[in-house]
C-alpha cells in the first residue's frame, strides 16, 4: 500500500470544513490556520518526514490554483510528490502536457495528476463550462487520450468531438510521465477510469460497496487488456483508545451547526455527482446512526463535500480496517 496526505489549501483548524467550495450561508466555519505558503510548506515537510508518498491538493472555486501552489511547495521539499487535482475541461490537453513537463523539470519528477471531471453544474457554469454530466466524461476521455499521446514524444494528429489537434506533441517523451489518478462513481466515469487511469480513486464507502465497484472497474479494464491500481480516500480519527477516538468524533459533530448541515444537504441535492450522492445517502442528512460500517463514520459528510467518511478507532482498529479495504 502507498499512503498520501492532504494539503489544506483553504486553511486548517479544529472543525470539519468545506475544502473546495464557498456557500453563501451562515454557520460556515472559518479556518483557524490560514493557508499561507509557510503553513502549507510546514504540512508538506511533515508529510515528507513521516514517509507519505505524496499529498493531494484540491481543486474548486473556493481554493487556490493547485498547479501554482504545488509548484511553489516543490521548492520547500525534496522527495514528496504532489497529486495535483485539475478539471480537464478548463485547459487544453496539449497545454496540460506542457505544464506537466515544466512541473517535472522544476520538481525533479514529483508530479502526479488527479483528474476531476466535476459534479456541481452551478460551479461548472460559473467557470464557463455548460456541458452535461455524460458529455463531461466523454470530453475527459478525449482529454486523457490526447494528454497521454502528448507524453509519448511522437508527433500526432487527433480529431474528436471535443478536441482537434494537428502535428501536436514535443520531440522527446516525458520520462517519467506523471501517473494519472481518476475518480467517479457513475457508469461513464468507470468506463473512463478503466480505459485511461493508472489509479482509480474511490471515497470511503463501506467495504461491500467498494468491492462491487472494484469488480466492475477491473472487469472493464481487463476487457481492454489493461489493469488499474486502486485507491481510497478516507479521513482518519485515531487515538490511543477507541473511546478517545469516538469522543473526538463527537466533538466534531457537536461543532456542526444544524443550519450548515441543512444548507449542505441542499447543495448535495443540486449536484450531478453520483459519488457525492452515494456519500450523502450514507448519512441521509441526519446526525444519527452515523457509524455506517464498523469504525466507518459518516459524520464528516454532513457538512463537507467530497470524501465524507472517516475511520474512527484505536490504532489497531484503524489498521485492521485499512487491511480489510486492501
Amino acid at each position: 500500500m502507498r499512503f498520501h496526505w492532504f494539503l489544506p489549501t483553504t486553511g486548517d483548524g479544529h472543525a470539519v470544513r468545506n475544502s473546495t467550495i464557498r456557500l453563501g450561508t451562515g454557520g460556515v466555519t472559518s479556518p483557524t490556520r490560514p493557508a499561507t505558503l509557510g503553513y502549507l510548506a510546514q504540512v508538506a515537510r511533515a508529510a515528507e518526514a513521516t514517509g507519505f508518498t505524496g499529498v493531494l491538493t484540491p481543486t474548486g472555486s473556493g481554493c487556490p490554483d493547485p498547479w501554482i501552489t504545488c509548484a511553489a511547495l516543490t521548492q520547500h521539499t525534496d522527495r514528496l510528490k504532489f497529486l495535483v487535482a485539475f478539471r480537464p475541461g478548463f485547459v487544453l490537453p496539449t497545454l496540460a502536457a506542457q505544464q506537466a513537463r515544466a512541473f517535472q523539470e522544476i520538481s525533479g519528477d514529483r508530479l502526479l495528476l488527479n483528474v476531476v471531471t466535476g459534479g456541481d453544474p452551478v460551479e461548472q457554469r460559473a467557470y464557463g463550462d455548460f456541458l452535461g454530466h455524460d458529455d463531461r466524461y466523454a470530453r475527459t476521455d478525449e482529454f486523457l487520450d490526447v494528454l497521454r499521446r502528448s507524453f509519448s514524444g511522437e508527433r500526432f494528429d487527433f480529431t474528436g468531438r471535443h478536441y482537434r489537434v494537428q502535428d501536436a506533441g514535443p520531440t522527446d517523451p516525458l520520462d517519467p510521465a506523471p501517473e494519472i489518478y481518476f475518480g467517479g462513481a457513475s457508469a461513464p466515469a468507470e468506463r473512463v477510469a478503466s480505459a485511461r487511469a493508472d489509479t482509480y480513486l474511490m471515497w470511503g464507502e463501506p467495504p461491500a460497496m467498494i468491492a462491487e465497484r472494484i469488480e466492475r472497474v477491473r472487469s472493464l479494464a481487463a476487457g481492454q487488456g489493461r489493469s488499474v491500481r486502486l485507491g481510497i480516500r478516507l479521513h482518519v480519527i485515531a487515538r490511543d483508545t477507541s473511546a478517545e477516538a469516538w469522543r473526538e468524533a463527537d466533538r466534531l459533530l457537536s461543532g456542526m451547526d444544524p443550519a450548515r448541515i441543512e444548507a449542505m444537504q441542499h447543495y448535495y441535492a443540486r449536484m450531478e455527482s453520483v459519488g457525492q450522492a452515494r456519500m450523502a445517502a450514507l448519512h441521509g442528512g441526519s446526525p444519527r446512526a452515523l457509524e455506517v460500517a464498523p469504525n466507518l463514520w459518516a459524520g464528516v459528510g454532513l457538512v463537507r463535500e467530497g470524501a465524507g467518511t472517516a475511520l474512527v478507532g484505536d490504532y489497531d482498529e484503524v489498521a485492521r480496517r485499512l487491511q480489510e479495504y486492501r
